[in-house]
């Protein structure tokens, strides 16, 4: 196919989406409708998998040595586990600071019971607060810290702790969470992608006539087909940006209004870190669902 050629093509689907008045308006009100529906379960679907995503990363391995551990022993143990490829960071928490970060947990309330203790009188042990690249790599990891008592005679670990059972737990909730909504909004694409072709086929099941007479005085089927491509894509393209304005509107408000509100406690992800994907996303899906609906649409009335 020639430039020319081309060109011609593009200037008949740019003639044919104003020419056809309505039934491209409808055709983009279809396309805007189904991707704002969809575009909401992504940015929903995102923000969970965001919590889920912190949930997880908040799960640390707390190592408490025993009471008669030294510093070079400590020192030791530490540059063991920092070593471990599964391990990110690994911070000493003394016995004075544990204390301390305790007091400030538990609150005014409960300042009594922790009255008679200090540093001299101080009930809990050092620990070392361990970070793992892969937060699902934490019992993993636990397993191996523990085994590492019987490579030293001094047995320096007293006790392992990461909330066995409840992180399991956390995992498996986690993950769920991140397969339905993925599963949700594939089964979503799919349902949008039907209805904006239905709606695609109909304003070319209105130009059935037009094609049938261009068949028949000898165009080939190529010749036909173009214009519509271009056609669909112009349409889905027009829908796919008037919906990412749309949501980019709606989204930045919503973002305003609930980080605005301590209240709230939620922490939605700024639209700036994710506009370039998601708009990206939308304008590609219009685009190419605007050349399927125009394709499968046409077809069978090229068989003339």
């Amino acid at each position: 196919m020639s430039f020319k050629t081309f060109l011609r093509h593009v200037r008949e689907g740019f003639k044919n989406v104003f020419r056809n008045g309505w039934m491209s308006v409808a055709s983009i009100t279809s396309i805007v409708v189904s991707l704002f529906v969809l575009g909401v379960f992504i940015l929903l679907v995102l923000n969970v998998n965001a919590v889920a995503d912190k949930a997880d990363s908040q799960v640390q391995i707390n190592v408490h040595l025993a009471l008669n551990t030294d510093q070079k022993m400590r020192e030791t143990l530490q540059n063991e586990i920092g070593s471990m490829p599964e391990v990110s960071k690994v911070e000493f928490i003394s016995k004075e600071q544990g204390l301390k970060e305790f007091r400030e947990d538990m609150g005014p309330d409960a300042a009594g019971l922790l009255e008679g203790f200090d540093n001299d009188n101080n009930p809990l042990p050092d620990k070392l607060l361990v970070e793992v690249v892969q937060p699902t790599t934490v019992p993993f990891v636990a397993e191996k810290i523990e085994a590492l008592n019987t490579t030293h005679k001094e047995q320096p670990i007293y006790k392992v702790n990461y909330g066995k059972g409840s992180v399991e737990t956390l995992f498996k909730v986690t993950k769920a969470i991140r397969n339905i909504g993925f599963i949700f909004v594939a089964g979503l694409a799919v349902m949008s992608m039907f209805l904006i072709s239905n709606t695609i086929r109909v304003t070319i099941l209105a130009r059935r006539r037009e094609i049938g007479i261009m068949k028949l005085v000898g165009a080939t089927n190529y010749f036909i087909r173009w214009p519509f491509f271009v056609e669909g894509a112009l349409i889905g393209l027009i829908g796919s940006l008037i919906t990412s304005g749309l949501l980019y509107v709606g989204y930045s408000s919503l973002t305003s209004s609930v980080q605005g509100d301590p209240m709230l406690g939620l922490q939605l992800i700024p639209f700036g870190n994710i506009w370039l994907l998601f708009c990206g996303l939308l304008v590609s899906l219009g685009v190419l669902i605007g050349i399927w609906g125009s394709s499968v649409s046409i077809r069978k009335f090229l068989k003339v």
